[in-house]
Parts: C-alpha cells; structure tokens; sequence
C-alpha cells in the first residue's frame, strides 16, 4: 500500500472521529490493508465510542503487537479488561503500563499524535480498581496512598477514591478521553493535494512574431527549406519582395529597404496594403509595391539560408560522424627459454573469468603433478586463472597485466601465509613455483595483485598491518584500509611514520598500524634492507 494513501486513510478516519463519525471511521480504516500500531489504536477507540468492548480488546492486541512497548496501549487495554470483568489480564496489563513508563511520571504522546499525557498516578488508580474488584480492599488502599507520592496533576481524584474504598464502592477505571486517537503528522497531510510544480507555460522568446501561445501541439515533420507559416482561412500565403524602399506613413506600417524578401502574410481588407513579416516585425505595406518570388530557385545558395525576416530556416546539417578507433598495436612477448637462434615458445594460454553472483564456476577435480591449478588473483575484482604448474613469473605477470589495464612493471604479486595477515612479495619464478607445486593437491591457489611503482634505492625497514582505515588529510597522507600491510621506509618522528602501499608512498600516524603478532617472532631481521 503506498504511504500517501495510507496517510489520506488514516487523516480521513480522523476527521470522521472529530465529527463522531463512527462508522464513517471504521469504514476509512476498513481500507488501510497495512494498519500501524495508531491506526489500528485509532480502530479501538472507535469501538469503544460504539460500546463494541470485544472487537475494542481485539484491536488493542494488534496495536501491541506492532509496538510492544507502547505504555498507553496497555493502559487502555487494562481498563477494557476491567470494564468486561478480565481481573488477571487488567492487573498484568496495569504491570505492563507501568514498565513500560520506564521510571518517567509523565509520558506526552504529543510528538506520536495523540494529545494526551499518560502520567504514572493513572496506571496506579487503574491498579487499585482492579485490586478493588478482587476484594483486596487494602492492597487499593495502600497504592492509593502511594499514587499520592506521584508527581502530577491529580486534582481532588485521591481523596474521592479514598472515600470511596472506605465505603467499599468500586473505583471507575480511567481511560484516554473520547475522541482523542493518534493522528498523521501535519507535514504529511499538507502534503497530499497534487500540486503543480511547474505552473503554466509562459512564452518568453519566440521566433514567430506576436507569438502567445503557451501550450503544446504535436510536432510536425519539417523539410530543408523555407518555414511559410498559414494565413489565415483561405487566404494567400507567400514571399514577396519589395521593388524599391518603402518608408512607414504610419506606426502600423513597416519600412523595408528596396529588394527586401518578406513574407505575405494577408492582404485583404487592408485597403490596398498587405500584412508581412520582416525582420522580426509585422506590419503593413502597399501591395503595388510587391512582386512575386519563387525561393525554391535559391534553397542551395548559402547567402539566402537564412532570410531576414525573422522565420529561420529548419536544420538542415547532418550529425558530424563518430572517430574511427586506432587498433591497438599488440604487447611483446617474452622469450621464457632458449637461445637467440631458437624460435621462441608460445606462451601458455589462460582462461580468465571474473568472480559474478550470476555466474557459477564448477569445482575443479584434483590435479595430478605437472598439470595446471586455478590462481585466484584478487585486484579490485577478483580474476581466476588456470595457470599451469611450471609458468614463470614474469608470463603470469604479463597476463595479470593484460587484464588489468596496468603495465606489467608495475605490479606486484603478494601472498599470505598461514595464521598471518602479512601479503609477503613472490621471490620471482621460485616462489610462484613454490605456490604452485604446494596447491597441486587442492587444485587451488590464491595471490594478491597491488599496483606499486618501483622505488628507486628506498630500502624496507620492516613491515606493519593497518589496523584502522585511514583517509589522506593532505596531499602528502598514505591512504590505507584495515588489513593492508604497510612497507615502512623512514620514522619521520615519534608519532607519524613514511611508509609505501598499493603503489603510493607517503606519511601516517604511527598508532594506526602495528606489527603482525603471528609474524613478530619469523619476520624480525629478515626483512631489514629488503630492496625494491
């Protein structure tokens, strides 16, 4: 159901409540197909008005179920409990209430709609009615003495129910008053009658003279040449030119030049004058002055594309044509063995298939010594290689490149070791052979590929791992996720550190990054004045 239908519904059963509009009420709620917790509030105390108790109590359990911690829901729903003889469920009910007032001595619904303030006396009167119908006379004596220490305006109501335990007359519950329900918000409603945003259309520049008109029209299919608007019922229209200058006798009529071209327009009932457009103008000149011109003789001459009498000619260009794409020149290839004189040997071919929720890739069977493995390669998308077990680095650096869009230089393949968030550098073909050979048996490996740029002469002083993600606050900041190892190459002081990933290098707040604790004890010295 859409919120501004449901929203109409609702304002509409309200506004039959303020008229007492019962049934009208119910019939509006009626066609809310999804209640909330106050429309369905709403339902109740339309019944209630009604004297309806069940159906009351009924809908009073929906509204507790959407809002189980609305307070005045079972405030109301203890007093219907009471009014049809329900002891047990009007005490819990009364328990709930006060619960759920959460220590507070007053609860203003005002902000939710409902114009009424549930204070905490109210849930302790209602309790000791319910005590009184029990026959606990002295339990409702003693919460009517502790609804005295209650904050809130109580009025004579105290010593009226304290007289009336000490005659043993029953208490009447209370309830919200009738007539007040929840309400939709006063933004919402406001919002309901359509509005038009736009307005109506004004004419503010037109290329017609006098032209007024604010609507719409279809559009009608132009060809290259003259636009002759239509004159109006029979009469004739058409271009005529000028035999020599006329000057204007008159503000209704025009001053063209001898030789002007200008569009005819009407010439009946103007005592011998004629109605023509001009230069953007309309007005009047004698009809002995024109003579007849045929402008379909000069559509191909470009001095007479645009005449000038205010009417352009429609376009008549063709769209320019889209730049032929220069082939790509193909990347070199690699001599991976042999000498000069040898041919030098294909490369491996690969198969390359980009992680995808839509696309589902089988499982592959266990791989014998001396066959191929799927190399899952994570960049900023995942890449999956069937890569076989001898291929050297540089030729699976190459590929990687191919697919990334990045030069192969720039690219370095990283692993992780077991129990350890470090992605330590491949050691060129031995380490990727190393991968290989030790996923044979699961068929699978996995790399991380990151863009770096060679450091000239930097040295590797050791390693850390980002434990926040850090955003760059200047142009000189190293900006980091959590988890990503960090190369540090210089302290610049105790609290701020230069260090290189992902191909940029730049400086970083030392308490952002820490070292591995699964690789303190194996990395060490190890990885001091490591080179690039």
């Amino acid at each position: 159901m859409l919120y501004t239908e449901r929203i109409r519904l609702w304002h509409e059963a309200v506004q039959a409540v303020d008229s007492r509009d019962w049934q009208g009420a119910l019939s509006k709620l009626s066609q809310i197909t999804e209640p909330t917790s106050r429309t369905l509030f709403v339902y109740a105390s339309v019944y209630l008005a009604l004297g309806q108790l069940e159906p009351a109590i009924r809908a009073l359990d929906q509204t507790i179920a959407k809002d189980e911690r609305l307070a005045v829901g079972f405030f109301q729903r203890a007093a219907v409990h009471l009014m049809v003889g329900r002891l047990e469920e009007a005490m819990s009910d009364c328990i709930w209430a006060q619960k759920h007032m959460r220590g507070n001595p007053v609860i203003d619904y005002k902000q939710l709609g409902l114009r009424f303030k549930l204070n905490s006396w109210q849930v302790i009167y209602n309790a000791a009615a319910v005590q009184c119908r029990m026959g606990l006379w002295d339990k409702a004596w003693e919460m009517l003495l502790t609804m005295s220490q209650e904050k809130g305006g109580r009025g004579g109501q105290l010593d009226t129910a304290l007289e009336s335990i000490a005659r043993r007359e029953f208490l009447t519950p209370l309830l919200v008053p009738e007539g007040e329900v929840f309400r939709p918000r006063k933004q919402d409603v406001e919002q309901l009658p359509e509005r038009d945003f736009l307005g109506k259309a004004k004419v503010i520049s037109s290329i017609i003279p006098n032209d007024d008109f604010g609507g719409f029209e279809p559009l009608r299919l132009q060809k290259p040449g003259y636009y002759e608007p239509k004159g109006e019922g029979e009469q004739e229209s058409r271009y005529m030119r000028l035999r020599s200058t006329y000057i204007a006798q008159d503000p209704a009529e025009l001053t063209v030049p001898g030789g002007g071209l200008v569009f005819m327009f009407s010439d009946g009932g103007m005592e011998g004058r004629a109605t023509v457009f001009y230069d953007g103008k309309r007005g009047l000149v004698p009809i002995s002055m024109l003579e007849s011109v045929d402008v379909t003789k000069f559509k191909k001459k470009k001095e007479l594309r645009s005449v000038p009498n205010g009417i352009p000619l429609p376009p008549g260009l063709k769209p320019p044509t889209r730049p032929e794409t220069r082939p790509r020149a193909p990347s070199p290839q690699l001599a991976t063995s042999g000498h000069l004189g040898s041919p030098p040997t294909p490369p491996p071919q690969y198969s390359s298939v980009v992680d995808s929720p839509t696309e589902r890739r089988p499982s592959p069977s266990p791989i014998e010594e001396g066959g191929s493995v799927v190399v899952k390669v994570h960049y900023k998308y995942t890449l999956a290689l069937n890569v076989p077990v001898g291929t050297p680095y540089s030729q699976l650096q190459e590929t990687i490149a191919r697919k990334v869009g990045h030069p192969a230089t720039n690219l370095r393949l990283r692993q992780r070791q077991h129990d350890s968030r470090v992605l330590k550098p491949l050691d060129g073909d031995a380490g990727l052979r190393a991968v290989l050979e030790e996923a044979t048996e699961s068929g699978r490996a996995i790399l991380w590929c990151q863009p770096e740029n060679p450091l000239q002469g930097r040295t590797i002083l050791y390693q850390l791992v980002a434990q926040y993600d850090y955003s760059a606050q200047g142009p000189e900041d190293l900006e980091f996720n959590e988890g990503d190892t960090i190369d540090i190459l210089s302290e610049v002081n105790d609290e701020w550190l230069e260090g290189h990933t992902a191909g940029n290098i730049g400086i970083f707040p030392r308490c952002f990054a820490s070292h591995d604790d699964t690789d303190q004890d194996t990395e060490g010295a190890g990885a001091l004045g490591t080179q690039l």
